[in-house]
């Protein structure tokens, strides 16, 4: 079996992880990467995995899934709140990368919010019959890193990753 690299050249140069910024989820998901790549870019299917479901919901998506296209997934939490979730897709490799930053609003915008800021890059690789999946979150600096651990955006994204991974499957 030949593994083949998901990695542009480009984002190759500009990211290196470093884990006092950054955090990464990985997960083996038994279904092949088109599988994979159609859960985590049609609102249908974030709706599902998305949001972890004891924390509430997700309340609208809205994706152009290119370069400068919106990424929007808002969020009704246990409470009642509605949190906004808008970003921009910065690169679409279909089927191997998506990197998405909410530092940007759909057009390239600058955004401006309340929230801590991350770039979100998504790889996939084929593993025999699977798929290898990779989240990684790029934080401004190890304040932001700090405050998003102390918030549950990481422990979420777990939940939500896991989440993700049943979907999938359940797809199959």
């Amino acid at each position: 079996m030949s593994k083949q690299s998901t990695v542009s050249p480009i984002m190759s140069k500009q990211f290196i992880f470093n884990p006092e910024l950054d955090f990464a989820i990985e997960r083996f998901i038994d279904a092949p990467k088109r599988l994979v790549w159609e859960a985590l870019t049609k609102p249908e299917h974030l709706k599902e995995w998305y949001m972890p479901k004891a924390w509430g919901r997700v309340s609208r998506t809205e994706m152009d899934v290119r370069p400068g296209g919106i990424f929007r997934i808002d969020i009704a939490t246990g409470d009642g709140r509605e949190v906004p979730n808008l970003g921009c897709f910065l690169e679409v490799v279909p089927l191997e990368r998506l990197v998405w930053t909410s530092m940007l609003f759909p057009g390239y915008r600058p955004a401006v919010f309340d929230d801590i800021p991350i770039t979100a890059i998504i790889t996939m690789d084929s593993v025999g019959t699977g798929t290898r999946y990779v989240f990684t979150a790029l934080h401004r600096d190890e304040a932001d890193l700090e405050k998003n651990k102390a918030s549950g955006f990481y422990q979420g994204t777990e939940i939500a990753v896991d989440q993700f991974v049943e979907h999938v499957i359940a797809m199959k």
